[in-house]
């Protein structure tokens, strides 16, 4: 079944799995397009909104669900969200996909393995975490659960993040009709 109107791209993967940098171009994709879209970066978000949060699983668990309330708001207002977000308990964002409308929450994986991603660290967070300057970094010393079936697997490490947006954007049109504004 094709649904219209907006719609919730979830984008979960370890730091540096390229989930902002895939979010930011589909962005702009989509407003190409004539959608409505806001993009919602979780580092951004941390810096405002959920600056008063840290890491534990318990503030972890708020970050998500302030971020999945604020996009179910943008869904009211016929605006498409991006979250690009680690959000890295499967758990946890099962209860993001409960907040949004059922059939507009689309899950996207941006896998790549611990390796790629530290690798691509620019901001030396890993190296922070493995020499006990950060506690609870997602793929060191806290967990990330790997989501099992997402509608999106984007592997990162083998596509280049404009080949990742066509898939996602491939997605958006079977299911969404994301090529035409609602």
């Amino acid at each position: 079944m094709t649904e219209r109107g907006p719609f919730v791209l979830w984008l979960t993967g370890l730091s540096g799995a390229g989930k902002s940098t895939i979010a930011t171009l589909l962005e702009h994709e989509l407003r190409a397009s004539g959608r409505r879209v806001f993009n919602l970066d979780g580092d951004v978000v941390r810096r405002g909104l959920n600056s008063d949060l840290g890491f534990s699983l318990d503030d972890r668990h708020e970050n998500v669900r302030r971020i999945a309330e604020v996009a179910r708001i943008l869904l009211l207002a016929d605006t498409s969200a991006i979250v690009s977000a680690i959000s890295p308990i499967a758990e946890v964002r099962a209860f993001a996909r409960s907040i949004v409308p059922e059939g507009h929450f689309i899950e996207v994986f941006v896998d790549a393995p611990l390796e790629v991603a530290e690798a691509r660290d620019t901001k030396g967070l890993y190296q922070r975490a493995r020499n006990g300057e950060l506690a609870d970094f997602t793929g060191i010393d806290s967990p990330y659960e790997a989501p099992t079936t997402p509608e999106v697997h984007v592997a990162s490490s083998l596509l280049t993040p404009e080949e990742s947006v066509a898939m996602i954007v491939a997605v958006l049109d079977e299911r969404f009709e994301a090529a035409e504004p609602s």
